[in-house]
């Protein structure tokens, strides 16, 4: 049975990597590895797969996604059960169920109840006994959970399932499901937990159900009791599908996309980034008026954006970038260094919003001598760019009334920093020491870029052609020129040009030079196999 609902998710993903029905003889192939399928043998291969899985259907002779039952039914139209569990254990794999509750709701009234104890077949762990009340001897003469839950799927009929934390009781029921008929729970499901998280984000911290109980103040209330807890939760879907409906929500499609835990909306858009090559390039979200959201390098193309699709969270604006993501699109190139170059080259074109701030080239800023001190600018110079324009003033006023370099200004500074602390100035000392750790960061940038600055490099990588190298000439403080190496003579010819480019580039103090130079110095640091370095001077030699 695990092998068929193995091949089921396989098939499930297939179909929404199509983004539409497959030919059964497609969907054989790509399931059994097979080279030919004849029609009648591909349907014959797929027919316990698909007729087994309420995901799935067959749509003529293709198999595409089954619509769930009641999806497009408006809020108000629609009939909800609400579903709780008790049970021994936190795992279906090793606990049981032990005792299910639910009510039903239609008209958004509270309706008809469901209630049994079930025989799970195991002793009841005793901190279980204690914190639901239900006595062991009392689980001997229920009913089988066979039986218990085949009343359960009778009562509930084609309702919307409800329940909070749905994880955790659908993950118990359809486990009891498939032993019964093979096939999962192909009803929609509606978490509270989640539809909460997303419907009170910033009103309230907490959202398990003692809080939203309060919250809303329920007449039930929970008291670790399948039915008593059930109605608390039909009291508190009612409040929280009253405040979906202020936001414009109106289908039961609707709110189960509301409601659905973070993993599976995002699940939901892994089709996007399927036919991704294990190439490097550049990546592009984009929104459904194609706007881009954020742009992104890797080396490994569809590693890397798979990756957005697990369970680990992002940076805030990535998740937002996540959550608006429609289409994405991606540029195969030869290296993961090309790559970092186009990605600094779109950046400064498209200001993509989920990128970090820090990107822009227009927000970075010089250190300047004004007078007896030093003021910030926006004017190129030798000391900058630096990032960070308040951590920039925060330097600028620790040089106040310094003549010299920056650097040489922060032994002073140590030892007026300890005569402070001597004095028990302490927020003076306060105030020099966040000045200091400031300047500390500028001049270890400062030494950085003059050190990059420095450089006469050859950088050749991969080209996207099979054959061919890129070459990045860097002199004069800036990438000076790039070329396409051809083998043989024409080869020789475009190293040449290159390096003539090379020898007129004139010393560059600008954002963007300094982009690509730190650029330079994060590969430099940590070379990767396909990087080869050659100075100019070795390469002048050899031409």
């Amino acid at each position: 049975m695990q092998l068929s609902f193995d091949a089921a998710d396989r098939l499930v993903e297939l179909v929404e990597a199509k983004r539409g029905p497959v030919p059964a003889e497609d969907a054989a192939r790509a399931l059994y590895a097979l080279q030919h399928v004849p029609a009648g043998l591909a349907r014959s291969l797929l027919s316990d797969v698909v007729e087994g899985d309420a995901r799935l259907s067959w749509r003529g002779a293709s198999v595409g996604l089954a619509e769930p039952p009641g999806v497009a039914l408006a809020l108000e139209t629609a009939t909800y059960v609400v579903v709780d569990l008790e049970t021994t254990g936190l795992s279906p794999g090793t606990a049981a169920i032990c005792e299910i509750g639910a009510v039903r709701v239609l008209g958004l009234e509270l309706g008809e109840r469901f209630q049994t104890l079930v025989n799970p077949r195991r002793p009841l762990p005793a901190p279980i006994a204690a914190l639901t009340g239900i006595d062991p001897r009392a689980l001997c003469g229920a009913p089988p959970v066979e039986l218990a839950v085949r009343r359960f799927l009778d009562f509930a009929g084609d309702a919307v399932l409800v329940a909070h934390n749905a994880r955790f009781d659908i993950g118990f029921l359809d486990r009891e499901v498939e032993r019964l008929t093979g096939r999962r729970i192909a009803a929609p499901v509606v978490d509270t937990l989640w539809l909460a998280r997303r419907l009170l984000a910033g009103r309230l911290s907490r959202v398990d159900l003692a809080s939203l109980a309060h919250f809303f103040g329920t007449a039930a209330r929970p008291c670790h009791r399948a039915l008593a807890d059930a109605e608390a939760t039909a009291e508190i879907l009612l409040a929280l599908l009253g405040l979906a409906q202020e936001r414009g929500t109106a289908t039961v499609a609707e709110v189960v996309e509301l409601a659905a835990p973070r993993a599976r909306r995002l699940a939901g858009k892994r089709s996007l980034v399927t036919a991704a090559p294990q190439r490097p390039g550049v990546y592009l979200f984009r929104d459904r008026n194609e706007q881009v959201l954020y742009v992104g390098r890797a080396r490994d193309l569809r590693a890397r954006l798979r990756s957005y699709f697990r369970t680990g969270r992002q940076r805030p604006a990535v998740e937002a970038a996540l959550g608006a993501l429609e289409r994405v699109e991606w540029r195969v190139l030869g290296s993961e260094l090309e790559a970092g170059f186009e990605e600094l080259r779109l950046l400064r074109e498209l200001r993509p919003p989920a990128n970090a701030r820090s990107t822009r080239p227009d927000r970075y800023v010089y250190l300047r001598r004004r007078g007896a001190g030093w003021c910030v600018t926006e004017t190129p110079g030798p000391h900058g760019p630096l990032k960070s324009r308040a951590r920039a003033r925060q330097a600028a006023r620790a040089l106040d009334g310094w003549e010299g370099e920056p650097a040489a200004a922060l032994p002073v500074l140590r030892a007026k920093l300890r005569r402070l602390a001597a004095d028990l100035r302490f927020e003076d000392a306060a105030r020099l020491r966040d000045r200091i750790a400031a300047l500390e960061d500028a001049v270890g940038a400062l030494a950085e870029l003059e050190r990059l600055r420095a450089l006469e490099l050859c950088l050749l990588v991969p080209a996207r052609e099979d054959g061919f190298r890129r070459a990045f000439f860097v002199s004069g403080g800036r990438v000076a020129a790039v070329r396409t190496l051809l083998p043989g003579e024409a080869g020789r010819v475009e190293a040449e040009a290159g390096l003539a480019a090379a020898a007129r580039a004139g010393e560059s103090l600008g954002p963007e030079d300094a982009d690509e130079l730190l650029l330079i110095g994060s590969f430099l640091r940590r070379p990767p196999p396909e990087l080869r370095v050659v100075r100019l001077a070795d390469l002048r030699r050899a031409a």
